[in-house]
């Protein structure tokens, strides 16, 4: 496919990652001179043009632009009836791109992890998501939001990923406070919640966690009735608000 990307973060920069030995020919923005170089020079199938240039070539379009630049960046492009675009951007909805992109067909909505560099990402997909299955699917999961609403709070609850490092980069850092090899605490621990997780649902696991008088009982009560649960609730309340 000829495939073009327009803003080039993290996570654009990621998604190119991802497909770029899949044979593709993949055009990336000049502006984000840093990881557009970085590309080009890493894989011999992307090359750096200029927005409107990338949207002259390209049957797929993925914008990965901030919210606050996409409405002049893309008023300035003119796109084509037949192209495919799937957006990365978080807080613009399908019907606001479609009218930006017109008159190509606004496909969809794609919010994707950095893992997706490597395959193993988790992917939010609003809309026809048939082209992000054929370029994505076959290494990553892909899970279909089926209304703008529920995508908002799918949006607000992944942030728990954040917090959740922290929690294991603090318990890692006060290993290594106690005389722990600090490369060695972070592994086990990073390895210890990842692998656990992915064995199988939450509620099973906290059953099984939940020995009386044990430490994992122990720590996770002291931290709920420090309010942990009510303040994480909160949280998600504030950003979908």
């Amino acid at each position: 496919m000829r495939i073009g990307i327009i803003g080039l973060g993290t996570i654009a920069t990621a998604v190119v990652k991802g497909i770029a030995e899949d044979g593709h020919d993949i055009a990336v923005s000049r502006r984000s001179e840093k990881n557009a170089g970085h590309l080009a020079g890493r894989f011999g199938n992307v090359t750096v043009a200029d927005n409107q240039e990338i949207v002259d070539r390209s049957e797929i379009v993925f914008l990965g632009l901030t919210e606050d630049v996409a409405p002049n960046v893309l008023a300035a492009l003119r796109f084509r009836e037949g192209q495919q675009v799937i957006s990365l951007m978080a807080g613009l909805d399908l019907a606001r791109v479609a009218d930006m992109t017109a008159p190509a067909t606004m496909a969809a909505r794609m919010i994707p992890f950095p893992s997706i560099a490597t395959g193993g990402s988790q992917i939010l997909a609003h809309g026809d998501s048939s082209l992000i299955h054929a370029l994505f699917g076959a290494r990553n999961s892909i899970f279909e939001i089926a209304t703008e609403e529920e995508l908002g709070t799918y949006l607000c609850a992944q942030a728990v990923l954040s917090p959740a490092i922290r929690m294991v980069k603090d318990a890692a850092d006060w290993l290594a406070h106690k005389g722990a090899d600090p490369e060695m605490a972070e592994t086990f621990l990073r390895e210890l919640v990842g692998s656990s997780l992915l064995a199988g649902p939450c509620d099973p696991l906290l059953d099984a966690l939940d020995t009386p008088g044990g430490y994992n009982q122990r720590l996770r009560q002291h931290m709920t009735g420090s309010g942990m649960s009510d303040r994480l609730r909160d949280g998600f309340d504030q950003l979908l608000a």
